[in-house]
């Protein structure tokens, strides 16, 4: 699988305090699932959480999903016991919540460095406060960074602002990610969708997402998988058309010409680059879901 087209459609949060949870998980369709510690787990569930889910790290059986571990912050009572509990099971990425600034992230990576079973773990920072948003530049090009994570939930909570079908007053907040992502080269994954029986609104918040750019929605409930992998897949259109752009510029390459016309419109380099990773995408997207 292209590691640049690799999917991240569907990221389903799985409190890591619930067994029965954490074994469904491995049947689920979903790209890519957050083990969590902080916001799902009870204070004094959070020792018999991480014993738990290092175990069932450490069995494995989620096959081609990814598996993102939410930590507590570093600077609870929490964050580093969590760390050392996972650690042994050499997790693929560590998902660090509240990320204010680049610090937090390297200060996560020294500890990721310093220890040789997570070598190879990866970081993806939780975008929820109003500080990390205004260093989202930095935090994207800190090191170890795989991903953004829109914590939609406690970032409303900061801005006092009203939730609204459009997200209209986190608009901002919304593409400062995606252009920080963006410029670093790592993912960007939208936050979650409250109404998880609300179908309808879950489509248009997906679809909506997908327009800005986003590579995926976070979801509470696998009720909400289907949806969002259909979002945010290439339709049967999309790659039609990608392969018809590419056919069409190539012939005209062939005939020593820069640019190509298809169905009345131009189709330039930028247009059979877009296509490529469209198609590289479908093609992820089908080797994932026949693992």
């Amino acid at each position: 699988m292209d590691h640049a087209a690799r999917p991240w459609r569907s990221v389903l949060y799985i409190p890591g305090s619930n067994p029965r949870a954490l074994e469904k998980a491995k049947t689920l369709p979903v790209d890519a699932i957050i083990f969590d510690l902080e916001d799902a787990v009870a204070p004094d569930e959070k020792a018999n959480a991480r014993d738990l889910l290092a175990q069932t790290l450490a069995e494995g059986g989620y096959g081609p999903r990814a598996q993102l571990v939410r930590i507590n912050a570093l600077d609870t009572e929490w964050g580093e016991a969590d760390l050392d509990a996972v650690a042994a099971a050499r997790p693929q990425a560590i998902l660090l919540p509240k990320v204010d600034r680049d610090a937090d992230v390297e200060a996560l990576a020294d500890r990721l460095e310093a220890r040789a079973e997570t070598a190879q773990t990866r970081i993806w920072a939780m975008m929820e406060t109003c500080e990390g948003i205004l260093n989202a530049v930095t935090i994207a090009r800190a090191p170890r960074m795989q991903g953004l994570v829109l914590g939609t939930n406690d970032l409303a909570k900061e801005l006092r602002c009203g939730f609204r079908a459009d997200r209209l007053p986190m608009m901002m907040a919304l593409q400062t990610c995606l252009l920080a992502a963006r410029a670093a080269g790592i993912a960007c994954v939208d936050g979650v969708y409250n109404a998880f029986k609300d179908e309808d609104g879950l489509r248009d918040e997906c679809r909506q997402g997908r327009a800005l750019g986003m590579d995926g929605k976070t979801l509470i409930h696998p009720a909400q998988v289907d949806v969002a992998n259909a979002c945010f897949a290439p339709t049967e259109a999309e790659v039609d058309l990608s392969r018809r752009q590419i056919a069409a510029f190539e012939e005209a390459q062939a005939k020593g010409r820069g640019v190509a016309v298809l169905d009345g419109k131009i189709v330039e380099n930028l247009h059979v680059e877009t296509a490529r990773a469209t198609l590289a995408k479908a093609q992820a997207i089908w080797e994932l879901e026949s693992t």
